[in-house]
């Protein structure tokens, strides 16, 4: 009889973790093909807090759902004629190098994640950079045209973070792009999502290599975020301009604020962790003080 309870037990909670996972897929999808922006910057912490995934397995299933995203969307973009290719060379000659170096670089430390004050920092740079779309004053859409040659140069951090941890780094170059460049919103998501693709691809290979990647988990995100995509792209066709800048803006923002809580709660925990064996480092002569005394009466 308690066999058949823990069985019944776990099946519900398997199937509840199979839905869950279903409509994270889901919500994360339409983000990215209205916007462009949550691949990485929803799913790592979504795959770590609420599915349980260890943080170098939600890195390398993040890249991997992102590229699928991004490969549905996509087409949608270029029959619309709607990504600047040169750009988008230049956004991938800086990025590319640095995604290389920052997927290496996580190997050879030997860490499950990127350090939680990038990630903080990083959040805090996304959520401060997308509140300019809300400021005329502040934007310079000529940048881009007149200084293309620092666009190289700006996207090598964003591929090393995407790199490092798949979380957040791409949605800079979207800021980049939405508010420093003559695009129009719509060819903004459209490049974006062609430059994440390329990224995708690259680091879903090398992590994949690595066996950093929940297939089960992965394919029931899939199961939710295939419908979820073409849903997103469908409806960005409907959207005006401004308010899909808008849209940007405000996923962009969330985006980042989600960073600086999961980096602030790395850190807490850590320092946590810290304090906890300084204490017990700090007991043990005490301790053995306490036992030769003992030994002495």
């Amino acid at each position: 009889m308690g066999r058949n309870q823990a069985r019944v037990r776990d099946s519900h909670f398997h199937f509840a973790g199979r839905r869950m996972n279903f409509l994270i897929g889901f919500l994360i999808a339409v983000a990215v093909g209205v916007t462009g922006i949550g691949g990485g910057s929803f799913t790592v912490p979504a795959l770590v807090l609420l599915v349980g995934l260890t943080a170098g397995e939600a890195v390398g299933t993040a890249f991997l759902f992102a590229g699928v995203l991004r490969l549905i969307a996509v087409p949608f973009y270029l029959v619309g004629k709607q990504i600047h290719s040169r750009y988008l060379w230049l956004l991938l000659l800086g990025a590319v190098p640095g995604l290389l170096a920052g997927t290496w670089a996580l190997r050879l430390l030997n860490r499950d994640a990127g350090s939680p004050v990038v990630i903080l920092l990083l959040g805090i740079l996304l959520a401060a950079s997308s509140s300019i779309t809300f400021f005329k004053r502040a934007q310079n859409p000529g940048f881009a045209a007149k200084n293309h040659r620092w666009l190289p140069w700006l996207a090598l951090p964003i591929g090393m973070e995407s790199g490092f941890s798949s979380a957040g780094a791409g949605a800079l170059g979207t800021v980049l792009l939405l508010n420093f460049s003559e695009m129009t919103p719509t060819q903004v998501v459209g490049t974006d999502l062609l430059f994440g693709l390329v990224l995708a691809t690259i680091g879903s290979a090398f992590h994949w290599i690595f066996g950093a990647v929940n297939a089960p988990v992965l394919v029931q995100l899939l199961a939710g975020g295939v419908p979820g995509v073409v849903a997103g792209c469908l409806l960005a066709r409907r959207v005006p301009a401004n308010k899909l800048k808008t849209a940007v803006a405000m996923v962009a923002i969330f985006a980042g604020l989600q960073l600086v809580w999961t980096g602030s709660r790395t850190l807490a925990a850590k320092r946590a962790t810290t304090i906890g064996k300084t204490a017990k480092l700090q007991s043990e002569p005490a301790k053995i003080l306490s036992v030769i005394s003992r030994r002495l009466k």
